[in-house]
């Protein structure tokens, strides 16, 4: 999802908690990332794999200038022939640790031996954050949740792309109003609209 579609989202989206929501949960990841300095891990469950939260925070790492926010994506199945980057297995995830960051997007409950990965990458010093659908045990290990249950006005889908896009931002929330303020996020949107692309999944 481009700026321009983002941008029309947030503004449906105004009045509601979402956006605000999305923002601090990115700005956490971020601040994550950034001061620990030892990477990203995504990680879905073994029915959902968050390929397009993956291609969102590469985007975003490529036009933020933040190149720590490009993930390693893990992937419960792993084949012989898979390029490097989609080669990485659920033991990466167990073997996280002490500065890493480790984002979980568990639509639904993830299975028993998931959550012990996690649980073990949590125990050795990893910073755990989960997109969730709300599942208790999911809650329990995360350091910083963002649910989104069955009645929200939006589906986990919509709020990944609205915390992809939110990952890259910096200084304050777009929010204030004022002409320094809108000057700065049209500058933005026109830096993003005349970036070269990002290399492709």
């Amino acid at each position: 999802m481009d700026a321009v579609r983002v941008a029309l989202l947030r503004e449906v989206l105004a009045g509601t908690e979402w956006p605000a929501a999305a923002r601090r949960f990115a700005g956490a990841l971020r601040s994550s990332v950034v001061s620990r300095g030892g990477g990203l891990l995504l990680v879905g469950t073994a029915a959902y794999e968050p390929w397009h939260l993956a291609a969102h925070l590469v985007d975003e790492a490529a036009w933020s200038g933040q190149p720590e926010l490009a993930p390693t994506l893990v992937r419960h199945r792993v084949q012989a022939g898979d390029p490097a980057h989609l080669a990485v297995g659920l033991g990466r995830v167990a073997a996280a640790g002490r500065g890493e960051t480790l984002l979980l997007v568990a639509p639904d409950a993830p299975d028993c031996a998931l959550l012990e990965r996690v649980h073990d990458a949590r125990r050795s010093g990893a910073t755990v954050l989960s997109l969730d659908g709300g599942d208790r045990e999911v809650r329990g290990l995360a350091h910083e949740a963002l649910t989104v249950t069955d009645t929200a006005e939006v589906d986990l889908d919509t709020v990944q792309h609205l915390v992809g896009a939110a990952a890259g931002e910096t200084g304050p929330a777009p929010a204030r109003r004022g002409r320094r303020g809108l000057r700065g996020r049209l500058s933005r949107l026109a830096d993003q609209l005349t970036a070269p692309p990002p290399p492709l999944w």
